[in-house]
């Protein structure tokens, strides 16, 4: 006769089964990439776990959510900053309701304690029984768990269940298990509203940004960018300052976007680029017979631009009679075209940009005085790449991935050699330095069929010795590196363990530095301490 399986042996295995299948489907949320529908996984996940027969989970609470104004939607959300929700199961017009039939204290019991909020029966519970929604919609068992991310607030609340009486152990505990896992998902997926130095920043604005090519994560870097939206909606002028290569113009064109003229043209003009002679004219216009080139009407970049933005790059190499003439045109918004009789108006904001030191050519009678004030409304100073060594990664990726897209090549990565190698190497042109260097290396390892690029492919011209040239804070330091990792080689006969050690370095990153320097051994048996120096090598 078969043997019946014990009661408490089955129901045993249940639990284990059911946590198990828990586990894996919150390692399914893990790589989810979309907001909306982690949301919806998520609650799906929740109240299959704990039997319940309404759930609602909300992210970006505050502790007070009792006067919180309520939205409408499957999942919604004001897209300000406010909760985003999503409940089990709900059209549009019902998640409004269930909304409602919430116990906001709860909600804020569990949100100001940080602890799960369990009642068999908020209707009898002394804590939450005078409660007009309790009341109201006589609320029975409800689970409430928190979700403390660190950047993110919210609730997991699931009310009822489906089988009647209180939710058991095993609910609550599985309850909290997700809330756990799910805080730090929600704060990987709501990084897309902040940036790496927790500014917060509309949804929106972020999607420009990316769309922009404006990766990074730095502090400095997300200054800027934190400066460029709170000026975006104000018609005022902006002057981007910063080394060559920073991005000014790409800055430029997202402070545009970010404006209510983003509808209108982005007019771009060089003026390094113009001839002296041809400034004004391509400034301002000029009617037939102004000049010996103007046979015709000529129609200036400033009404080219109207309604929308003229972007003035490289602005300190302006001649003084065309920095006469833009003051006046700041100071009232009218312009004569060259040649003509009558004033013209334009609606159109002006943003400037420049790498020169303009308070210095205003000291050397080279720049107008009043012209810099009229430009220095808001000043945005971009930094060098110098400045913000941690969004190497980030950009590296974008402008590989951008290459590839522009040149319909395959997808490349890079050795940790070559990683090594630009995160070690200086870039006095800054982003655009970088990009153009990408861009070639990627270009190489496609003609060679390579998957991966290597030091040799991004810098083919490199040589292993230092340019004897005098040195930088990055030279410096790559020089130093050098001279202490050939010392402790020698030091050790060439051991890379015992010289990993020495270092306080995996030996794995030992081998990245000694690629990313170019060191490779020399023939011969080990070189003592005592015998030839290596420190001859820091300098050709």
């Amino acid at each position: 006769m078969a043997r019946r399986p014990e009661p408490h042996r089955e129901t045993q295995l249940a639990r284990v089964t059911r946590e198990r299948d828990l586990y894996l489907r919150l390692l399914d949320l893990g790589v989810e990439d979309r907001l909306d529908r982690f949301l919806a996984d998520a609650l799906e996940v929740l109240v299959d776990a704990s039997n319940a027969r309404k759930g609602v989970l909300e992210l970006g609470l505050c502790e007070d959510t009792s006067n919180r104004p309520r939205g409408a939607g499957a999942t919604s959300s004001d897209g300000d900053g406010t909760a985003l929700t999503t409940a089990r199961g709900c059209s549009n017009d019902e998640l409004a309701h269930v909304r409602e039939t919430m116990s906001r204290g709860i909600v804020a019991r569990a949100l100001s304690t940080g602890q799960t909020v369990e009642t068999a029966s908020a209707s009898t519970d002394p804590l939450f029984a005078s409660r007009r929604s309790v009341k109201l919609h006589r609320i029975e068992a409800v689970l409430c768990v928190p979700i403390l991310g660190t950047s993110t607030r919210g609730v997991v609340y699931l009310q009822d269940r489906v089988d009647g009486g209180r939710f058991a152990a095993g609910d609550r505990r599985r309850a909290e298990t997700v809330a756990r896992h799910l805080a730090p998902i929600a704060d990987r997926l709501l990084d897309g509203t902040r940036d790496g130095a927790g500014v917060e920043m509309p949804r929106r604005y972020l999607d420009l940004v990316r769309r922009h090519g404006l990766g990074g994560r730095s502090a400095s870097f997300a200054a800027v960018l934190d400066q460029v939206r709170h000026v975006a909606p104000l018609d005022v002028t902006v002057l981007f300052g910063g080394a060559s290569g920073t991005g000014k113009t790409t800055l430029a064109r997202l402070l545009h976007d970010a404006s209510h003229r983003a509808g209108g043209p982005f007019v771009e003009v060089s003026c390094a680029s113009l001839p002296e002679t041809l400034v004004e004219s391509e400034l301002f216009g000029a009617v037939p017979g102004a000049h010996s080139t103007a046979t015709k009407r000529m129609t200036g970049k400033i009404a080219a631009a109207e309604g929308g933005t003229l972007f003035l790059d490289e602005v300190g190499e302006l001649p003084a009679s065309a920095q006469a003439r833009l003051l006046q045109f700041l100071q009232s918004r009218r312009y004569y075209p060259l040649g003509a009789s009558h004033q013209e108006t334009a609606d159109v904001r002006l943003v400037a940009a420049t790498n020169r030191d303009l308070q210095a050519a205003v000291a050397a009678r080279q720049f107008r005085e009043d012209l810099y004030w009229r430009l220095h409304v808001v000043h945005v100073r971009l930094p060098s790449l110098s400045e913000r060594r941690t969004d190497l990664p980030s950009l590296v990726r974008q402008i590989l991935e951008a290459v590839a897209r522009k040149h319909r090549l395959p997808a490349c990565s890079l050795s940790p050699a070559a990683v090594a190698a630009i995160e070690t190497a200086e870039w006095p042109g800054n982003v655009r330095q970088l990009a153009h260097t990408l861009e070639a290396a990627l270009i190489r390892a496609s003609a060679e069929r390579a998957r991966v690029i290597e030091r040799e492919t991004l810098f083919p011209d490199a040589r292993g010795d230092d340019p004897p040239e005098p040195a930088s804070y990055q030279q410096a330091t790559r020089r130093f590196q050098r001279h202490l990792l050939l010392e402790t080689l020698d030091a050790t006969g060439w051991n890379v363990v015992e010289s990993a050690r020495r270092l306080d370095v995996a030996r794995s990153y030992l081998y990245d530095l000694l690629r990313a320097h170019g060191i490779e051994r020399t023939a011969g048996p080990p070189s003592p301490r005592r015998g030839r120096s290596r420190s001859a090598d820091l300098e050709p």
